[in-house]
């Protein structure tokens, strides 16, 4: 275990072991030195890691709010090895689901009797949408953050990374996949110097995110295929286990994120989880911002317009 603290709040990083196989996750911890008046669970995206989001936990706890994140298994410190990144090893998506939870009652346990707020982004925000899917009783608050539309070639995209894994193997690359899948992102862009531009808008934040390992790899055959199977089961609204439908929803995206494919396709995200029985479902786009809205210019707006979402859903008021 790693701690660090300073007269406003406390940083805390450890690991507990997967209840799916085994795996150590890595979590980081945030909370205000004076005592925490609600809970932020964070669940980070695809090709990224916790520490990126330690900036808006310190915000968080200046607030009064304690947050928590942990590396998605294949991601940042839940590796076995290097070799391992965007790899989910046997548990896939289903497994990661199920990591969500074993953090979200452990930070339970260490809060009793405070409310909660999930905030997934990117793939994080597909599946927290695959958690509260089954156990939606276990937040009170959900904020979808830079959420990818729904590709109705999620199904076809499965079938050509199956196909790689019987002629490569699980943990080949296939750059096909990774081409059909964001190499298209840049294009309203104009000409950029990063792969990474569609990030985001501040030039400094793309240039650490391409010098980072643990940002700047490429997803495996497996990983595409959890991937894939993580958006199908985010937005399958049919089989969904309503428990709690007064929990408030809020959804954040850039306007210019290469993401939400269309307007359109963002309303699309915003009404399935309305057709899935939530009653309080709001959403803002902000303009001029690509995918990383929390670590975009102006990403203060984006900060405070989420506190304001905590403080207007009770996340203070405690159980």
């Amino acid at each position: 275990m790693e701690t660090r603290g300073t007269d406003s709040f406390n940083v805390r990083k450890y690991r507990i072991k997967s209840p799916a196989d085994g795996l150590e996750i890595s979590i980081l911890s945030c909370s205000p030195s004076s005592g925490a008046k609600g809970i932020v669970q964070l669940v980070h995206g695809m090709c990224e890691h916790k520490e990126r989001y330690l900036p808006f936990m310190e915000f968080l706890a200046s607030e009064g709010y304690a947050s928590i994140i942990h590396d998605h298994r294949g991601h940042g410190e839940s590796v076995k090895s290097s070799d391992d990144l965007g790899y989910f090893y046997e548990g896939g998506y289903a497994a990661l689901v199920e990591d969500i939870g074993a953090v979200n009652r452990l930070v339970r346990e260490d809060y009793p009797g405070l409310r909660l707020a999930l905030l997934g982004h990117s793939m994080g925000s597909m599946a927290v949408r695959s958690y509260v899917r089954r156990y939606d009783d276990t937040a009170d608050a959900l904020i979808v953050c830079g959420s990818p539309s729904y590709n109705p070639a999620a199904g076809v995209a499965k079938v050509l990374a199956r196909i790689y894994v019987m002629l490569a193997g699980k943990k080949h690359r296939p750059e096909l996949i990774q081409n059909l899948a964001f190499g298209s992102f840049n294009r309203k862009f104009g000409k950029v110097s990063s792969p990474h531009a569609w990030v985001c808008s501040d030039p400094e934040i793309v240039a650490m995110y391409d010098s980072d390992p643990l940002c700047n790899f490429q997803f495996t055959a497996d990983g595409f295929i959890n991937l894939f199977s993580l958006m199908q089961d985010a937005y399958d609204i049919r089989h969904w286990s309503l428990k709690n439908p007064e929990m408030p929803v809020l959804f954040i995206s850039g306007k210019e994120d290469p993401c939400l494919t269309s307007e359109e396709k963002f309303r699309e995200a915003v009404k399935a989880m309305e057709k899935a029985g939530y009653e309080n479902v709001r959403s803002v786009l902000y303009p001029s911002m690509r995918h990383e809205i929390l670590n975009e210019a102006g990403k203060e707006r984006v900060w405070n317009d989420v506190l304001a979402f905590l403080d207007q859903s009770g996340i203070a008021a405690g159980r």
